[in-house]
């Protein structure tokens, strides 16, 4: 018996993985470099925002210290957050049924917390996560499922009693790596790169719909 639900949130709760992409393309334009959000995609996508820096000083041989790039970074995506955020369509549905049949709500990402206090005040959300983790705390981020079993132990949840929603391949990898019930939430739901996924959702709404099924 599932009775317990973890979030990822780029992407799944918020819809910051254009403002992830922006600043990281502004950031690099500042440092003499041109990339795309194709490229963003490609080699950062899901990563922790260390390993996100680290991947861009290392492509490009920056002449910066990756920690200054990470910060650079994480500011114009939290102030991106506070202006311009909105709820994934469905987010608040999904909380609220998840809420009023008792299940065990927790939130895991790679976000630093500085994003994640960004997203919950800007979606008024809190309230309904009885635990929140960020990768940050974690040895290892994503696809490394630390920051999910972690969430797992505080919650008092075994990995058959979760689903876990994710919209990203390094994401879907450390859910799955984590024995949880991996769900991906996605506009391609046919894409091959999801295939290890246990279900695949193009909408929140389809998510309830099948937790009520």
């Amino acid at each position: 018996m599932r009775n317990t639900f973890i979030f990822d949130m780029d992407g799944v709760m918020i819809d910051s993985e254009p403002f992830w992409r922006v600043a990281q393309i502004n950031a690099l334009h500042n440092l003499g470099h041109s990339i795309t959000v194709e490229d963003c995609v490609r080699n950062t996508m899901g990563k922790r925002i260390d390993l996100v820096a680290k991947t861009w000083c290392d492509l490009y041989s920056l002449n910066i210290d990756s920690k200054d790039l990470e910060q650079q970074i994480l500011e114009q995506v939290a102030t991106t957050i506070l202006k311009d955020g909105k709820a994934i369509d469905g987010l608040l549905d999904l909380l609220q049924y998840l809420k009023k049949e008792n299940y065990k709500i927790g939130l895991a990402t790679s976000s630093s917390w500085k994003i994640i206090e960004a997203v919950l005040y800007k979606l008024k959300v809190e309230d309904y996560f009885d635990e929140i983790c960020s990768a940050d705390d974690e040895v290892y981020g994503k696809p490394n499922p630390a920051v999910y079993i972690k969430a797992m132990q505080k919650l008092n949840s075994k990995p058959e009693e979760c689903y876990i929603l994710e919209d990203s391949v390094t994401g879907m990898i450390a859910a799955k790596a984590s024995m949880a019930h991996t769900i991906v939430l996605t506009s391609d739901v046919a894409a091959p790169k999801f295939a290890i996924a246990d279900t695949r959702y193009n909408s929140l709404h389809l998510v309830i719909d099948f937790l009520k099924n």
